[in-house]
C-alpha cells in the first residue's frame, strides 16, 4: 500500500474547504456526512455553499488566507479552480502541517476522499490510491447491495449496550455474545425491520448474562488452506480464520493468508515441516487443547485439506479425548491444484480410471511407506512429501513394468508466485530433482494411461524449451 487507510476523528475539529464552486461543493457533500465544523474560504460561493452559511452548517472565511487558516484543522480541500492558486494553497496548508487533498492533482494529496458506502455508524471506505475510481464505484455499488440498510441502527444499538453487556456478561463469553447479535436471530430480525423485538431478544440475553446457544465451551476446527492462493480457501475456511482467537499454523501456510485471519487473532507458529519438527505432533496436540479448554475458538490451519496427509487424525483424537468440539474445514488438496495448474485432470475416460494419493514419508519410528504399490497402467498416482524418496520411487515403478519414458509432473509452490511447474521422465527423476534443488514438500504426478505405448530411450519427448517450464509446489495435504 501507497496510502494508509484510517478513520479520522471529526467531533469539535475544524475542516476547511478553500474554493467556492463546485468542486468545493462536492467536498462540501462528504463533509456533511460528519459532525465537523466546515469552514469554506474563498471571496464568493456559488448558491449551494451560500445555502450551507445561511443554515448555521458552515463557516465562511474571506479573508485573506493565511496558513494559521489550517493551523489545528483535521484536513483541508483545496479546490479553487485555478491550478496556481491550488498550488499556492497547498504550500500554505503544508506550513501549518496540516493534510491536505487538491482537487484533481494526486502529485499535491496527503489523502484522498474514498468512495463511501454510508450505514452510518457503519462506514465502508474503498480507494484505489487515485489509480481507479470507475473501479472504486464498481466495489461501492457491491458493497451497498451486500450491507442491509438498517445495518448501521444494529450497530448503534450495540455501540450504546456495550456498558450494559461489559456490566452482565463474562469478558471470555463477549465475543461469542457479539457474535450471536450480528450473525444469528438478532440481525435477522433486525434486517426484516423487526427492529423492536431484536432489540427485546439482545435485551433478554444481557439480562440472563448469555446469548441463547452459547456457553464458555472452546473449540477447535483443523482448517485446510489449500495449495497457497488465498483466493483458493474455501468461504467456510475464512468464516473460521475470522471467528478464531487464536491460529496455530506452519510452515508452509502462505502469510496471505493468515492476513485473512482477525486482526487481533493470537498467531501461534508451529513450525512444522518434513524432516525437522521443532513443535512434535503431540505438543501441537496439547497446545490447541490447553487452548480451547480456555473457552477460545482455536483454528488449527494446515495447509492443503486437513485430511490428507495432515495428521489430523491425532489432533481429532485429542480434542474428542479431551470433550471438546472439533471439526474439519476442508481445503484444496495439492494434487489437484497441481493438475489445475498443469491444465489436465487428474483421471481421464478411457486412460486413467484409478486415482491413488499416496506419500513417500511415514512415522520416524515406523517403516518407509511402500507408496507405489497400488501403481499400475490406468492409473493415476500423486506423490505427495517425496522428493527424497526418488530413487526408490523410480525403481519400484520400474519394478512394475513402468516404462522409463514415462512422463512425471514434479510440483512445488502451485498456486504461489513462485510457483513451477516441471516435466522429466521417469528414469530421469532423481538426478532431476537433485539438480534442480527441488526438496522437501513438492508433489509429484504419475499419470500411467491404461495403454501406454513404449518408447526406446533415446526416442523420450522433447525437454520443455526454456521460458516456458514451470514447476508446481503442493504443499504439504
Amino acid at each position: 500500500m501507497k496510502s494508509f487507510p484510517m478513520f479520522i476523528r471529526t467531533s469539535g475539529r475544524r475542516v476547511v474547504i478553500a474554493g467556492g464552486g463546485e468542486q468545493a461543493a462536492q467536498k462540501a457533500r462528504l463533509i456533511l456526512k460528519t459532525d465537523a465544523d466546515i469552514v469554506i474560504a474563498a471571496l464568493e460561493l456559488d448558491q449551494e455553499l451560500s445555502a450551507l452559511v445561511d443554515a448555521g452548517r458552515a463557516v465562511w472565511h474571506r479573508q485573506p488566507i493565511t496558513s494559521a487558516l489550517f493551523d489545528g484543522a483535521a484536513m483541508a480541500f483545496v479546490a479553487s479552480g485555478c491550478p496556481a492558486t491550488d498550488a499556492c494553497l497547498h504550500a500554505l496548508a503544508k506550513a501549518a502541517r496540516c493534510p491536505v487533498n487538491v482537487v484533481d492533482q494526486p502529485a499535491l494529496c496527503d489523502i484522498t476522499t474514498p468512495s463511501i458506502v454510508d450505514r452510518d455508524p457503519v462506514i465502508v471506505a474503498i480507494g484505489t490510491e487515485g489509480t481507479a475510481p470507475v473501479l472504486a464505484r464498481r466495489v461501492k455499488t457491491q458493497v451497498e447491495q451486500m450491507l442491509p440498510p438498517q445495518i448501521g441502527g444494529l450497530a448503534a444499538l450495540a455501540g450504546r449496550l456495550r456498558g450494559a453487556v461489559a456490566a452482565r456478561i463474562p469478558h471470555h463469553s463477549r465475543r461469542a455474545f457479539w457474535r450471536w447479535v450480528f450473525n444469528d436471530a438478532p440481525a435477522a430480525l433486525w434486517t426484516r425491520g423487526e427492529e423492536r423485538q431484536a432489540a427485546a431478544l439482545i435485551k433478554s440475553a444481557v439480562a440472563t448474562g448469555q446469548a441463547p446457544g452459547t456457553d464458555s465451551t472452546g473449540s477447535i476446527a483443523l482448517v485446510g488452506a489449500g495449495p497457497g492462493a488465498k483466493d483458493l480457501l474455501t468461504l467456510r475456511a475464512v468464516q473460521r480464520l475470522q471467528e478464531a482467537d487464536v491460529i496455530f499454523y506452519d510452515r508452509l501456510v502462505d502469510p496471505e493468508v493468515l492476513e485473512l485471519a482477525r486482526r487481533d487473532a493470537e498467531r501461534i507458529f508451529a513450525g512444522k515441516h518434513v524432516g525437522a519438527h521443532s513443535w512434535p505432533q503431540d505438543r501441537i496436540n496439547r497446545a490447541i487443547i490447553a487452548e480451547a479448554r480456555k473457552g477460545r475458538r482455536v483454528v488449527r490451519l494446515k495447509s492443503g485439506d486437513p485430511g490428507v496427509f495432515g495428521r489430523a487424525e491425532e489432533e481429532l483424537q485429542a480434542a474428542r479425548d479431551a470433550g471438546l468440539p472439533v471439526e474439519i474445514v476442508p481445503g484444496i488438496t495439492a494434487a489437484s491444484a497441481a493438475a489445475s495448474a498443469l491444465g489436465h485432470s487428474l483421471t481421464a475416460r478411457g486412460q486413467t480410471n484409478t486415482l491413488v494419493l499416496a506419500t513417500g514419508t511415514g512415522r520416524e519410528e515406523d517403516p518407509t511407506p511402500d507408496c507405489c504399490r497400488h501403481s499400475a497402467p490406468g492409473t493415476t498416482t500423486a506423490f505427495y512429501m517425496s522428493a527424497r524418496q526418488a530413487d526408490r520411487i523410480r525403481q519400484d515403478l520400474l519394478s512394475r513394468g513402468a516404462d522409463p519414458n514415462l512422463m512425471v509432473e514434479i510440483a512445488v509452490n502451485v498456486s504461489k508466485r513462485d510457483e513451477q511447474l516441471h516435466q522429466v521422465v521417469l528414469n530421469d527423476l532423481p538426478g532431476y530433482l537433485r539438480q534442480q534443488g527441488i526438496d522437501g514438500c513438492a508433489v509429484l504426478l504419475v499419470i500411467w494411461p491404461k495403454h501406454l505405448v513404449r518408447q526406446p530411450v533415446d526416442q523420450r519427448p522433447a525437454p520443455i524449451p526454456a521460458g516456458a517450464e514451470r514447476v508446481l509446489l503442493a504443499s504439504h495435504g
